[in-house]
């Protein structure tokens, strides 16, 4: 597929930039103005340029990856399903890690699975969203089977969300305890202040500090580099890992306990899905310019070093990360360690808050409150709700497990599971958008499942040890995913049942119409062609209609953005009624004044002083049938009052506002 244009942001990000080549803008990268063309070496495809974006991406996509030399060796021998740390087992397990950043990686993610861009989006919603596209009036056989893989995929995402804050910042600041035991007592305190401040700076928005993420993440990584190559140098025989051989023979000789050891090797790949998500803010030329030139190198040659250090002493498998730094540098390594834990941690929250805005438009989720944190950038956004949600599934992880080594048993099985769902839907992207012929997509596609599964059979031995929590949050952001949107399926079609058709209402005024009074009303309604139920309460209770009535839906469309040309629809009418129908992408927010000001454009004339909005307000009523199981009825309900309201959810002025109550039977 092409290169990604210009979009919005997927995972909102810090310093977040709109998109790759050909963008019309960039947040830390001014694109030249339209009336000052830009010389060839500052054009939106100039090398510097594309520096400029791969530096970017570097301090908010490579964060979680970036990270995971802190604690992945060291699980693979003082984890749960650790190895003895022998020569042997050494190059074995470095010979997993380094074919597993290849494959998984830069095979699988940067090669495949980021050409499958929904117009230039990526992420696991995009995804489903681009899998189940079809031409109109065409019906996708599997689309339930694309949205269960998609939506809990994404149910997932949450589960990261929570416990790669919790996991960075404990493996950084337990560096502080290799220094002097002194500190041991200190780590969990310590740890949860900064978590405790991370969480609260979410309300002021990351573009200030984002300009300092990437060149701090350029350190980490030429950090990582010097370190593993300091060590590399006193022994260089730890490059025979670099053979696969190694990794197969680890397997042979370990057997079971070889293979559950992919539990912790896991580890070192956990950021992959992170780089398919952030595609929207750089495309994927500079993410792919930034894990060749700079990350992978830095990252093999850590775990490289880290296993020297083992082949020297074997006791260092208890931190080798740390261990690998001389005395004096211990401290600054801490604090460098931490701020990329936090930058790590950053990316996960934010891109909790973008997930969730796109549940929201996509319809599985009920309103939030959604504060803009840039008046540039659209993608930088802060959900409070949530993210005081994530906090206290932080704190709770923090607490209830203690330490990264046993936080690093819940970790794995929600990265292995998302693995596989992406891969078999870019594997449907392939067949059914590309047209790959099956002989070509099955094979590349089984190669990667198999990965996947090998990875998921040995995470599944870490369930009972913690792997169950991101299973069981997932299962519950699913199930009130779900529920959600069956919930407003029935209620819709209660609403279109008792619905009138506009014709049929027209025609229903015959002789004596109702009086009409000056202005404008704006009815908004779901459905694009019936009568609006607050339409049709307010004649039967006030006996009268505006002498212009407007009946607005809003549709959310399975694409990130729709074209501004396209936006709305204005459909003048017989007697005053003029129907218009907004469309907006799922990485768009629907906003009444911006439809208003296009509705204007398209020559509807109206005064907003003199314009009333008539909302109808639901009350749902439980029935001995209902639609849904009586608890999933309960809790659809219990999330229908405490929805942000319309009003605010579309920035509708308040005071222009009317609201009309009905009771609708479930």
């Amino acid at each position: 597929m092409g290169t990604p244009q210009a979009v919005g942001n997927q995972r909102s990000g810090t310093a977040s930039v709109a998109a790759g080549p050909g963008s019309a803008k960039a947040g830390a990268v001014n694109a030249p103005s339209e009336s000052s063309p830009a010389s060839p070496s500052e054009g939106p495809d100039s090398p510097k340029r594309t520096a400029m974006l791969a530096l970017s991406a570097l301090g908010i996509v490579y964060g979680d990856i970036g990270t995971s030399p802190l604690y992945a060796l060291r699980e693979c021998f003082t984890g749960v399903h650790g190895v003895t740390p022998t020569p042997a087992n050494v190059l074995g397990v470095l010979s997993l890690i380094v074919w597993s950043l290849i494959i998984v990686v830069s095979v699988k993610y940067l090669i495949f699975v980021m050409r499958a861009d929904n117009r230039g989006e990526g992420g696991i919603l995009a995804l489903m969203a681009l899998a189940m596209q079809r031409p109109r009036g065409q019906s996708h056989r599997a689309r339930p089977v694309l949205i269960t893989l998609g939506l809990f995929g994404a149910a997932l995402i949450y589960g990261d969300g929570v416990i790669t804050p919790a996991i960075s910042v404990l493996s950084a600041v337990e560096g502080l305890s290799v220094a002097t035991p002194v500190f041991e007592p200190y780590v969990i305190p310590i740890s949860l202040v900064i978590l405790l401040l991370l969480f609260m700076v979410q309300r002021k928005g990351t573009a200030g500090i984002g300009a300092v993420f990437g060149p701090l993440m350029t350190l980490w990584f030429l950090t990582l580099a010097v370190l593993g190559v300091k060590e590399l140098v006193h022994n260089p025989s730890v490059l025979w890992s670099l053979s696969p051989l190694h990794g197969a023979h680890f397997f042979i000789e370990n057997g079971w306990h070889g293979f559950l050891v992919l539990g912790a090797v896991i580890l070192v790949v956990t950021g992959g899905e992170a780089l398919y998500a952030d595609m929207g803010h750089f495309g994927a030329g500079p993410i792919r310019r930034a894990w060749f030139m700079l990350v992978l190198p830095s990252l093999v040659l850590n775990y490289l070093g880290q296993g020297a250090l083992l082949l020297r002493h074997a006791e260092a498998a208890r931190n080798p990360f740390f261990l690998l730094a001389p005395s004096w540098a211990l401290y600054p390594l801490v604090a460098l360690s931490t701020a990329a834990a936090v930058i790590a941690s950053q990316a996960l929250i934010s891109g909790s808050f973008s997930t969730t805005r796109q549940a929201m438009q996509l319809g599985y989720s009920p309103r939030m409150e959604v504060v803009h944190t840039s008046a540039e950038e659209m993608g930088q956004i802060y959900l409070p709700g949530l993210n005081g949600a994530l906090l206290v599934g932080v704190i709770a992880l923090v607490l209830g497990f203690g330490s990264s080594s046993r936080l690093a048993a819940a970790y794995g099985i929600a990265v292995t599971t998302t693995m596989g769902i992406t891969t078999m839907l870019a594997y449907v992207v392939a067949r059914e958008r590309w047209g790959v012929r099956r002989a070509v997509a099955l094979p590349i596609a089984s190669v990667f499942m198999l990965v996947d599964l090998a990875f998921f059979g040995a995470n599944s031995a870490k369930i009972p040890d913690g792997g169950w929590f991101p299973l069981l949050l997932a299962v519950c952001i699913f199930t009130l995913m779900t529920t959600w949107k069956r919930g407003r399926e029935i209620l819709a079609g209660k609403l279109r049942a008792a619905s009138l058709s506009l014709k049929d209402l027209l025609g229903s005024f015959g002789d004596h119409p109702p009086v009409r009074v000056p202005g404008t009303a704006i009815f908004m309604t779901g459905n694009p062609e019936g009568t609006p139920p607050a339409l049709l309460h307010n004649l039967k209770h006030n006996k009268v209609l505006h002498e212009q009535v407007v009946l607005l839906t809003i549709i959310p469309e399975e694409i990130p953005h729709v074209v501004a040309g396209e936006r709305v629809e204005v459909e003048p009418m017989e007697q005053g009624f003029v129907r218009v129908v907004a469309r907006y992408g799922f990485m768009e927010n629907p906003s009444i004044p911006d439809i208003l000001k296009r509705c204007r454009e398209k020559g509807l004339q109206f005064q907003l002083m003199g314009t009333s909005f008539f909302l109808g307000r639901e009350t749902l009523i439980p029935t001995k049938k209902p639609g849904m199981a009586a608890w999933r009825e309960a809790l659809f309900t219990w999330m229908s009052r405490n929805a942000r309201s319309a009003t605010a959810y579309f920035r509708i002025p308040p005071n222009r506002v009317v609201e009309l109550g009905s009771q609708v039977e479930l």
